[in-house]
C-alpha cells in the first residue's frame, strides 16, 4: 500500500465539513459510534447514486448494529442538498470541494478515465472505531454491492 494510504491501527485524521444543510460536521462530533466513512467522486452519477441508495437502503441496519455513516466528496453542500432530497438520503454528505480531505486520506489521486489521465477522487470507505482509528481502509472500491461486501466482511448479517 503505497501512495500514503491510511492503514489499520492508524488514527483518522480529523475534519471539519459542511453537510448537505450547511451544518459543520467533524470526526469528533460522531466520536463514541463506530464510522463508514465513504468517498465518492460526485453527487448524482450513476455510480454514486448506488452507492449512496444502498447505504440509504441499509442505513437503518447499520445504525442498528452502532455505525454512522458519512459520505464525501468534492460537491457544493448545495448540489449535496439537491441530491440527498431527490434521492431521500438521510444521513451527512460532506462538502469538500477543495479535496483536501480526500487528500489527507488517500482518497484523491491520478487515474485513468475514459482514457484520460485526471486527477481526483477515488471511490473509498474506511470503517473506523469510537476512537476514531481505522479498523479497515479501501481503496477503489465498486459502487455496486459495496454496503453487501461491506456487511460481509464487518460479520454483519444479511439475514
Amino acid at each position: 500500500m503505497a501512495r500514503g494510504w491510511l492503514r489499520p491501527g492508524e488514527v483518522a485524521p480529523d475534519f471539519s465539513l459542511p453537510d448537505q444543510n450547511r451544518k459543520r460536521v467533524t470526526l469528533g462530533s460522531v466520536r463514541g459510534s463506530r464510522v463508514i466513512l465513504y468517498f465518492y467522486p460526485a453527487a448524482g452519477t450513476p455510480g454514486c447514486t448506488t452507492q449512496a441508495c444502498d447505504f440509504r437502503d441499509n442505513l437503518m441496519f447499520l445504525r442498528g448494529a452502532g455505525y454512522v455513516v458519512v459520505g464525501v466528496s468534492p460537491d457544493s453542500p448545495e448540489r449535496l442538498g439537491e441530491w440527498s432530497r431527490e434521492e431521500g438520503l438521510s444521513y451527512p454528505l460532506l462538502a469538500d470541494e477543495d479535496g483536501a480531505v480526500h487528500r489527507r486520506y488517500g482518497a484523491w489521486e491520478e487515474k485513468r478515465v475514459d482514457g484520460a489521465t485526471v486527477v481526483g477522487p477515488v471511490r473509498s470507505t474506511f470503517v473506523l472505531d469510537e476512537e476514531g482509528v481505522v479498523e479497515h481502509a479501501h481503496y477503489d472500491v465498486t459502487a455496486r454491492g459495496h454496503v453487501a461486501w461491506l456487511r460481509q466482511l464487518l460479520g454483519l448479517s444479511t439475514t
